[in-house]
């Protein structure tokens, strides 16, 4: 039955989904969306990557709307944005938010535009542990672990922090930190002390932002699109054709074997802690 109906998505999918000669009939601006809470790159380096090597796509916008999310993926967008802005023009478009991994990624790209009143910055890593000790008191449970070294449970919400763990856990926030520190100096050109002296995790404004030199220009996803068919050295007459990656379609098997539950595990706190360059004053 699973295999029917796998079948039978995957023949709709042919027939609604388009196909890459139907995408690329003329010459245009990749769109590609970052939205949300970053836990994974897989899908926007599928898309970065496709963007990158279609002769007809002459540049492209990294629209971006996240609080940031996860180092690990975070600095993966960052990496494969700041390799394609070598082969053709990357604008990075920030919407209402684009902080702390947001931000982060924003960085690879050729040149950054902000709203005035985007929300960014916000530059700090995180990293959160549940301390359930008091629940586990009252409910009677007891946690019993048999463990190689002293810190392999290290965070466990059955007991309190040692000193010892979080001095260790310290000094890997403080180090991923300097990383953060080092790619903002790198791509924008500004002295690491002066970027270490707003790296505290505060948040600005885009207009703020633009002070700080962390943006290139002021305006809204129009005026980056502009911006990148500008740099492409397409003509300006009139806006530049858009072209979006093609949405995924439901599939029944994905739904069950998918990548997107193990973000759905992440987003619950089920797959444990995450390492992150976020914002958590967000809503979700």
């Amino acid at each position: 039955m699973l295999f029917f109906w796998g079948g039978i998505t995957f023949f709709v999918a042919s027939l609604t989904s388009p196909s890459r000669s139907e995408l690329f009939l003329h010459e245009g601006i990749g769109v590609v969306e970052l939205k949300g809470v970053i836990l994974e790159s897989e899908e926007t380096l599928e898309h970065l990557v496709a963007f990158r090597e279609e002769p007809k796509i002459k540049a492209i916008v990294l629209r971006i709307d996240s609080p940031g999310g996860a180092v690990g993926a975070s600095q993966e967008i960052f990496d494969e944005v700041r390799r394609t802005s070598k082969v053709k023009p990357v604008v990075a478009s920030m919407g209402s938010v684009a902080a702390s991994g947001g931000l982060y990624v924003s960085l690879g790209a050729s040149k950054i535009v902000a709203n005035p009143g985007t929300l960014t910055g916000s530059m700090g890593v995180i990293l959160k542990f549940a301390n359930l000790t008091g629940l586990f008191e009252k409910i009677g449970y007891k946690n019993e672990v048999v463990k190689s070294g002293r810190l392999k449970d290290i965070g466990s919400p059955s007991r309190a922090m040692t000193g010892e763990e979080r001095q260790m856990l310290q000094g890997m926030i403080d180090n991923v930190q300097s990383q953060f520190v080092q790619a903002v100096s790198e791509s924008r050109s500004l002295p690491a002390a002066e970027v270490e002296k707003i790296a505290d995790g505060r948040i600005f404004s885009g207009q703020q932002a633009r002070e700080y030199g962390l943006v290139d220009q002021l305006g809204n996803f129009s005026d980056a699109v502009l911006l990148a068919a500008d740099l492409a050295g397409m003509k300006a007459e009139k806006m530049p054709e858009l072209v979006y990656p093609p949405e995924e379609n439901f599939s029944f098997l994905r739904l069950i074997t998918g990548r997107k539950n193990e973000s759905l595990l992440q987003q619950t706190g089920l797959s444990g802690p995450i390492l992150a360059y976020e914002w958590t004053g967000t809503l979700r």
